[in-house]
């Protein structure tokens, strides 16, 4: 089941704040920049970054991801391992609201998200 409008501009307004404060510098974006999707329940931040053999294509790196449980009104929080599949975030599997999900992204303590 999909946000509602008024649920999907308030995760909206939170990750742009998230991703003004933590994409790199203009100048380097061709070479790292940072994004976000909204699917369904979820928020996924994504680093966009050149392919190694075709710089001129662009690839998309999951880095963290938090789903919303409405039923108990928490933010199921993720980090995509080695083996390409989404895990619960060990240090906190769970928040109670999405700017708590992009505070613990931005921090990144136990390097999960961005390495």
């Amino acid at each position: 089941m999909a946000f509602n409008d008024l649920e999907r501009k308030r995760v909206e307004k939170a990750a742009k704040a998230f991703m003004e404060k933590h994409r790199p510098p203009a100048h380097i974006r061709n070479e790292l920049d940072l994004a976000f999707r909204i699917s369904g329940q979820s928020l996924e931040i994504y680093e966009i970054r050149p392919k190694w053999r075709s710089p001129e294509e662009k690839m998309e790196l999951p880095a963290a991801k938090a789903t919303y449980v409405k039923t108990q009104k928490v933010w199921k929080v993720y980090w995509q391992r080695r083996d390409l599949k989404w895990h619960a975030y060990p240090p906190q599997p769970e928040v109670d609201s999405v700017e708590k999900f992009l505070e613990l992204v931005g921090k990144d303590e136990s390097a999960c998200f961005f390495g």
